[in-house]
């Protein structure tokens, strides 16, 4: 039950005083202005966005750089593929002009005199008087073998042949690791150290490649261990076979060297008319079977993949090791001062950084000690010579250098000695604060 004394105001709400008039015959000051719309809302605390948001600047400045990046790649590639319009061949093949290509030996037979027939149709008639080039034998399957077997070449030249085309085709030469030798040879200058007419006029030459074991009425040149590169050997059907480990010594780039091209002119040179075939490289290998998927995939490819595996773990490691820029957000919670001050703690103890850790507890101390004596805080820290004769002034029973030493001597060494610091630094304070 509530009682009022008259004459005193009813309780209730607080009405704010009107505002003062302007005295008669003057304008108010804001006479013209247009009245407010509504009553002043107070402002409220500003709310900043969340840095964690990203925005369209952010993005493009993170991302500009691979941007820049993928459309340089995409503008070489494009070059690139304008700029390689032309056609790449085949090693060996005759049409080409590359350095692994065959085209200076055609040239050469052809300034001969030497009819040269580039084709891949091995069902063609012969005439009786010709080479036969076969790059590649083993792409022949069993019916074509036969049949160039039977379709009476003068002279058969084939080039790193394998077991089944040379069952097919040159009955009396076999590979050198069937009978335990090097199966291999690495392609070099060699001597011929033979009998064969084309060999001896050509002297040394780039041979090498697979290695061929003769016959009984075959002739091996250019011996490399227990093999031959080169082996001749005649056929029952009136067909002289030259078994070659490698064409190498037939590209453009080498066939200028040793007694290359002598060697060639011989050997293709030696009927009016030569046939080159061109092999077609999308079969399967006869004696290996069906390709793998990887032998479809060309050397350019594979090396360029290789090439972007090494620059994804470089630019993983890059940006693995690299930091972020310093953002600053508003903490989600309030965290209290002691945990905040024992997860400094754990960093330093962590780093063992027991300098910067004393640096900052003497530091802290000797800010408090200054206002307890009377001193002031000149440049953010008072003088330490003064603040040192105060602290003897206050506590004459502490020698002056162990006061300095305290405040000013050392790093701690361990954290024993850190913690006999701190323990120091507070009773020192507690001295000094005591009345």
């Amino acid at each position: 039950m509530t009682t009022t004394t008259p004459g005193a105001a009813a309780p209730g709400p607080a009405v704010p005083p009107a505002p003062p008039t302007a005295p008669a015959g003057t304008a108010p000051a804001d006479a013209g202005k247009p009245a407010p719309a509504g009553p002043a809302v107070p402002p409220g605390p500003r709310v900043s966005p969340s840095s964690l948001a990203p925005t369209g600047r952010s993005l493009w400045y993170r991302s500009r750089w691979f941007l820049l990046a993928a459309a340089l790649v995409l503008l070489a590639a494009a070059l690139l593929a304008g700029l390689n319009q032309d056609r790449r061949y085949p090693p060996l093949d005759p049409r080409s002009y590359d350095p692994d290509g065959a085209h200076a030996v055609v040239a050469l037979l052809q300034g001969e005199g030497l009819k040269v027939d580039i084709t891949a149709d091995l069902t063609a008639r012969t005439s009786g008087n010709d080479t036969l080039v076969v790059p590649e034998p083993d792409l022949l399957d069993p019916a074509q073998l036969r049949a160039l077997a039977a379709a009476g070449h003068s002279r058969l030249v084939l080039l790193s042949p394998g077991p089944a085309a040379l069952s097919a085709l040159a009955p009396g030469v076999r590979p050198s690791d069937e009978g335990g030798g090097a199966p291999y040879a690495a392609v070099r200058s060699t001597a011929a150290q033979c009998a064969l007419t084309e060999a001896v006029r050509a002297g040394t030459a780039h041979l090498g490649g697979l290695l061929y074991t003769t016959g009984s009425r075959g002739e091996g040149c250019y011996p490399r261990g227990h093999g031959f590169p080169l082996v001749a050997a005649p056929t029952g059907k009136g067909t002289e076979v030259v078994v070659l480990g490698s064409g190498d010594f037939l590209s453009n780039e080498l066939v200028k060297k040793d007694g290359n091209a002598s060697l060639a002119l011989g050997l293709l040179g030696s009927q009016p008319n030569l046939t080159w075939h061109l092999p077609d490289y999308s079969t399967p290998v006869a004696a290996g079977g069906a390709k793998r998927f990887t032998d479809y995939i060309p050397d350019g490819w594979r090396w360029a993949a290789y090439q972007l595996a090494v620059a994804a773990l470089l630019t993983a490691a890059w940006r693995a090791r690299r930091l972020g820029p310093v953002v600053s957000e508003n903490l989600p919670v309030v965290v209290r001062a002691a945990e905040t001050t024992e997860g400094r703690a754990r960093l330093y103890r962590r780093a063992k950084a027991r300098g910067r850790a004393a640096d900052a507890l003497r530091r802290a101390a000797v800010h408090r000690l200054a206002p307890a004596l009377g001193l002031p805080l000149s440049a953010g820290a008072p003088d330490p010579t003064a603040l040192c004769a105060a602290v003897v002034d206050r506590l004459p029973d502490r020698p002056a250098g162990d006061v300095r030493a305290l405040l000013y001597g050392p790093p701690p060494t361990d954290d024993a000695a850190l913690l006999r610091l701190a323990d120091d630094l507070d009773a020192l304070e507690r001295q000094v604060r005591k009345p």
